[in-house]
């Protein structure tokens, strides 16, 4: 990967829906080599896919949360039924396992502190195997996450 693709990828980032031609011209290639060369970072697996950036306000799930679980049980059933069931709630906007504690980290976005409550009330604390769930509300976004660099 040299600095042009590089700058294919910054440009893509910032603009997903560039036309190639407009492309090719901020990173300084006639069209046909970029569109060979953003062709070629797909084959890869650099470029994995390209997605609208959504208000999730407008969605009705502007208010995220930090769930922190710790499981109660680490065997092999347990973990895949967990994350089996996760997969499953649309408010579960992303679900890492972590090493160390807590055992995963899940990002839910409803729309409000109530929504939350019943949420977790009638999903995420019978989650299989799950001992304990801490959650951490967001105050203000400082930084969501942007292009890779």
């Amino acid at each position: 990967m040299d600095k042009i693709d590089r700058a294919i990828i910054a440009e893509l980032q910032a603009d997903g829906r560039l036309a190639n031609t407009e492309l090719a011209d901020r990173v300084g290639l006639s069209p046909s080599p970029c569109l060979r060369r953003v062709r070629i970072l797909e084959s890869h697996g650099v470029i994995t896919g390209y997605h609208a950036t959504v208000d999730p306000t407008a969605l009705g799930q502007g208010f995220s949360v930090l769930v922190h679980i710790e499981m109660a049980n680490q065997s092999r059933s347990t973990i895949e039924a967990f994350e089996a069931e996760v997969v499953r709630i649309e408010a579960v906007l992303e679900c890492r396992r972590m090493f160390g504690q807590p055992d995963y980290l899940l990002w839910v976005g409803v729309k409000d502190l109530a929504a939350y409550e019943k949420l977790y009330m009638t999903r995420l604390t019978g989650l299989p195997g799950v001992a304990r769930a801490i959650s951490q509300f967001t105050m203000r976004v400082i930084k969501s996450r942007g292009a890779t660099p």
